[in-house]
């Protein structure tokens, strides 16, 4: 067997091996994944040893430690250099590039090398080694190296290190990364600036009588002393050519002080909702738990998102309009600014894993058709729950994937016609929906052996009791006479308003509302075969 061959082998071993895919992702989750549960404890661990080994570091300067400074310097640094060289090993598949090779050489019917794929395995690890915190942490483990003791200037690298494991930092730098070409710019004109300034002031100054520069170091560290507006007044110009310089230098170094300043703000600005939505998402991965994702935070939307929370169950809003994003923020709850049709933000927001139920919400039928769309792809087994506004948009959404439908419009229309003319019924509801704690619904289980059994709903003062009945669950296999209107629930069926002449039979379960007192006695009287009524 050739090397080529047998190499191969390997890699498909290596490519078909379940061990080694859970190895790996375990890596991945610990070090790189932004989602993981385990990152946190890694990142504080990093942060940590960072921190006491520049300590023990610094310290050693004046006192010397002996072997227990040897040994936990040692300690660190092969902790550095282990994840050094598993940031590396994760960056790429090896395997998957030999694969790649071969089987488009096998393709192709040429015969396989090695070293087209050797040569695109150390091109692509090398491009991870030139970036700039990988640089990083290859200089903090040069400090260790003690017999070149002027390396230890490169301790300040183990500083940078807390740019990987610090969010904030992180994103600190990320913002100022995308504002690179402004930096750029501003970095050659201060180049410019400083260089000039400093050419002039040492050819006025440094054969002037009395004149404090000596070389043209001296220029460079006035000129940048300077144009920094912190002036020590160590070195201070004589003639009156190197005052007029320090005045234009005064003048550039206020104008670059307020374009770096306006640099970052600006790119802050631009960013800030991002880093936000970042916000919302960890605190989404930190809960145990799954949640709801609502869509919309309209007048539906802020109903459902009282309720729920008052409930105290876990949810999130998602809406593009900034009116109502701010409104959700001042009532507490967990808000992401965005398009909720948006695949990847759904993904981020949860929908694939920890997300149980969607609520499609929004004001508009194609959005929430959209977004019907969107979960059902995203998530096959998530419950769908989506509003309609107009009667023919009910097919498209449970066509599109929704679990059940809503049209907020057409149920407020048929309760009001249902309960015309009677005010009571109206407080009653207007309290439910209100949220008033003293009146509510409720429900009512009727026994076998239960006094109302065989009764029509008619003989039956609820009246008296100051309760209204809004509906009877029933088995599904109950015939519908007598009800206005019936709807199947999951093995049951919802008989809603039914008639007078609609009979009670055990098992069924009556759906009142009411105050509770009333509704407590309504139970006890029950209870107790103290209620009857006409059969």
């Amino acid at each position: 067997m050739t090397l080529a061959r047998f190499v191969i082998k390997q890699c498909y071993i290596i490519d078909d091996s379940s061990r080694y895919k859970r190895v790996k992702q375990y890596f991945y989750d610990l070090i790189q994944n932004p989602r993981s549960a385990i990152r946190p404890y890694f990142d504080v661990f990093m942060i940590l040893l960072v921190l006491a080994s520049v300590f023990m570091l610094m310290y050693q300067v004046k006192v010397d430690l002996g072997e227990v400074g040897t040994i936990f310097e040692l300690c660190a640094v092969s902790i550095f250099l282990s994840e050094y060289l598993l940031r590396l090993w994760l960056y790429n598949d090896i395997h998957a590039i030999f694969i790649k090779h071969y089987e488009r050489a096998e393709f192709i019917e040429r015969p396989f090398t090695l070293w087209p794929p050797v040569k695109e395995i150390i091109g692509k690890k090398w491009d991870y080694m030139t970036t700039p915190l990988a640089v990083i942490d290859l200089l903090a483990i040069i400090p260790s190296y003690r017999p070149l003791r002027f390396l230890r200037i490169f301790l300040l690298f183990r500083l940078f290190k807390l740019f990987r494991y610090a969010r904030s930092i992180n994103e600190f730098a990320k913002v100022l990364t995308e504002k690179r070409f402004e930096f750029y710019t501003l970095a050659i004109f201060l180049v410019f600036v400083v260089f000039t300034s400093a050419s002039a002031i040492y050819f006025f100054e440094a054969k002037a009588e009395g004149g404090e520069i000596d070389n043209f170091f001296d220029g460079i560290y006035w000129a940048l002393v300077t144009i920094s507006t912190v002036g020590y007044g160590d070195i201070t110009p004589q003639t009156t050519e190197g005052r007029l310089i320090t005045l234009v230098l005064i003048i550039c170094g206020i104008g670059v002080i307020a374009f770096t300043t306006s640099v970052i703000v600006t790119a802050f600005n631009e960013k800030m909702s991002d880093m936000r939505d970042n916000r919302v998402f960890s605190e989404l991965e930190k809960r145990k738990g799954s949640h709801i994702i609502i869509c919309g935070f309209g007048r539906v939307g802020q109903v459902v998102a009282e309720r729920l929370f008052r409930e105290r169950d876990h949810f999130v809003v998602v809406d593009s309009d900034p009116e109502n994003v701010i409104k959700a923020k001042k009532l507490g709850y967990l808000v992401i600014q965005g398009n909720a049709e948006d695949s990847e933000l759904l993904e981020q927001a949860g929908i694939s894993e920890k997300a149980r139920q969607i609520l499609c919400l929004t004001d508009s039928d194609v959005i929430n058709v959209y977004i019907t769309l969107t979960a059902r792809y995203l998530n096959p087994e998530i419950e769908i729950i989506s509003r309609a506004n107009r009667e023919n948009t009910v097919k498209k959404l449970y066509q599109a994937g929704a679990n059940h439908t809503v049209a907020p419009f057409e149920v407020v229309g048929m309760i009001a016609g249902e309960y015309i003319g009677q005010p009571v019924a109206f407080e009653a509801l207007y309290g439910v929906l209100s949220g008033r704690e003293d009146i509510g619904l409720d429900t009512v289980t009727l026994h076998a052996d239960s006094t109302l059994d065989g009764v029509v709903i008619g003989g039956v003062d609820f009246s008296a009791h100051k309760l209204i009945l809004l509906g009877v669950i029933s088995h599904s296999e109950r015939e519908v006479d007598g009800s206005a209107s019936a709807y199947d629930l999951t093995n049951r069926r919802l008989h809603f308003n039914p008639q007078a002449d609609f009979m009670l039979s055990g098992s069924d379960v009556l759906v009142l509302i009411g105050h509770r007192y009333s509704i407590v006695h309504f139970k006890e009287r029950l209870e107790s075969g103290a209620l009857s009524g006409k059969k």
